[in-house]
């Protein structure tokens, strides 16, 4: 798990913790000590912690001017013990769309499980952003994390599966991942 890191190739686009609206503003980070795990395997130290022993994040890009972030998940999305859906939603979505962001973009291929419980904060996630012409999309799920997500009907507030689910994003500049994105859920919504 130590070798699993963050996507780094846009650093030359954006650097959360140089971004003054980031939540993640002036944190520093080690490429050396092993800080934060997932239950007993030590993960790499360019995740941010959100206050979940077990859901970590990285966000790779924001442009507030178009209201969009992109941010990558890491670990096991736990809202039954953990409620990591409320650290995530208080502690940066919340910051984030104080900042002008209304369009998330969260890749979770390195989601590797998923407990539901509650849906009252994806539902009032979605109503905000939703109410402010905004979207949430998840790209990337491994298909238990999808079919768990849409048997607890979590998919009413995200989109998610179809072409999101093998998206290969990696190739583009961040702001043609979001247009691709874009396009994508402006024909699932119309």
């Amino acid at each position: 798990m130590h070798t699993i890191e963050p996507y780094y190739n846009w650093r030359g686009f954006y650097i959360a913790s140089e971004d003054i609206q980031s939540p993640f503003y002036g944190r520093e980070y080690s490429e050396f000590e092993f800080t934060d795990k997932i239950y007993n395997y030590c993960i790499h130290p360019q995740w941010d912690n959100i206050g979940s022993p077990t859901l970590f994040i990285k966000i790779l890009f924001a442009d507030y001017d178009e209201g969009f972030c992109i941010i990558e998940m890491f670990g096991e999305w736990n809202d039954a013990v953990e409620n990591d859906i409320m650290f995530f939603k208080r502690d940066i979505v919340e910051l984030l769309m104080e900042a002008g962001i209304n369009k998330f973009i969260l890749i979770a291929e390195n989601v590797l499980n998923f407990h539901s419980d509650s849906d009252d904060y994806y539902e009032e996630w979605f109503e905000e952003v939703e109410e402010n012409d905004g979207w949430i999309a998840i790209l990337n799920l491994r298909q238990h994390v999808l079919d768990e997500m849409k048997t607890e009907s979590l998919d009413q507030y995200f989109v998610l599966g179809g072409d999101l689910e093998d998206f290969s994003w990696r190739t583009m500049t961040p702001q043609q991942f979001y247009s691709s994105v874009e396009r994508y859920v402006m024909k699932r919504l119309a």
